[in-house]
């Protein structure tokens, strides 16, 4: 094993702060893992991991050292591209974003890319459930909805206009509501997580700009879009979700749009990666080609109507 296959291997048991999570996520025997990070170390003539029986933690000097090797680890994958032929993209990408955002936008659009980098391996992990960008082993991550505090690059990609609707059947049972204060005989399907929002009640931006919150009852709270947009559909409320990816259900008159006056702010959409010197030239790639494609998508995007 090469110097830069130990490198590789300690970035991984730093991030991960375990030895048997590492090796499980590689593939490899614990044993081997082991060697190969004893051996980076007595070639450094330092200790770089604190082993103990909970996790593993860097030295001083181990922080030091996974800092530079990442930025190597980088610089060694661009320079290794610069002169294959056509400058060809290669490697494996590990990628998580929303599954309606990968359902809908990102799936229909894949042939074209891959076609265009055929040395390129695409790991797409689409759920709403918030994974850890290092600790899960992801390149990158698609956030929808306000960040947390972190220590991650965060690129923006644009924005979710947002609409409420309902379907036809609940409408014909509880009537279209036309004012905020008719919403007191309405329900509200609750999402959990993953847009940003968890507050059981009804979003709306004010004149100012500012976020409003009335309080809605509804029997049902779900932290998955797929099965909110079920929930819709199946007549146990109001959402409020991206226009994008609906368009058909509001056209078919599946979905009916609401109160457009009192629409949810917009939801800001990002990329997230570690930080780091010099991003992988693949990563690069898919996070431009992703910002186009949101952006021909956002576009394309019909006004509501007057109320």
């Amino acid at each position: 094993m090469d110097q830069l296959d130990a490198m590789r291997l300690f970035v991984r048991v730093a991030e991960l702060e375990s030895f048997t999570r590492c090796a499980e996520q590689l593939g490899i025997p614990k044993a081997t893992l082991s060697a190969a990070i004893r051996r980076l170390e007595e070639r450094m003539g330092t200790r770089l991991l604190l082993r103990t029986t909970r996790r593993v933690q860097l030295t001083t000097d181990g922080q030091l050292c996974y800092a530079r090797c990442r930025d190597l680890l980088a610089d060694m994958e661009e320079f290794d591209g610069l002169f294959r032929q056509g400058g060809q993209i290669s490697g494996q990408l590990r990628v998580d974003m929303p599954s309606r955002m990968a359902r809908h936008l990102v799936i229909p659009a894949l042939p074209a890319f891959l076609a265009q980098h055929p040395d390129l391996q695409l790991m797409l992990s689409s759920t709403d459930r918030r994974v850890d960008l290092v600790r899960d082993g992801f390149d990158c991550v698609v956030r929808v909805g306000a960040l947390e505090p972190s220590s991650l690059v965060a690129r923006p990609l644009g924005h979710y206009r947002q609409i409420n609707c309902a379907s036809a059947a609940y409408l014909a049972r509880y009537g279209v509501p036309q004012t905020l204060a008719d919403l007191a005989g309405h329900r509200l399907v609750h999402y959990g997580s993953g847009q940003g929002r968890s507050d059981p009640g009804f979003e709306y931006q004010q004149a100012d700009g500012s976020r409003a919150l009335l309080p809605m009852a509804g029997a049902l709270m779900v932290n998955d879009s797929e099965t909110y947009l079920a929930a819709a559909l199946a007549g146990l409320g109001i959402i409020q979700m991206p226009r994008v990816g609906v368009e058909g259900l509001l056209g078919r008159g599946e979905l009916i749009s609401l109160l457009p006056r009192w629409q949810a702010p917009p939801l800001p959409i990002h990329a997230l990666y570690a930080h780091r010197r010099q991003l992988a030239p693949r990563v690069q790639l898919f996070i431009h080609w992703l910002a186009d494609l949101l952006a021909g998508a956002l576009a394309g995007e019909s006004e509501p109507a007057a109320p």
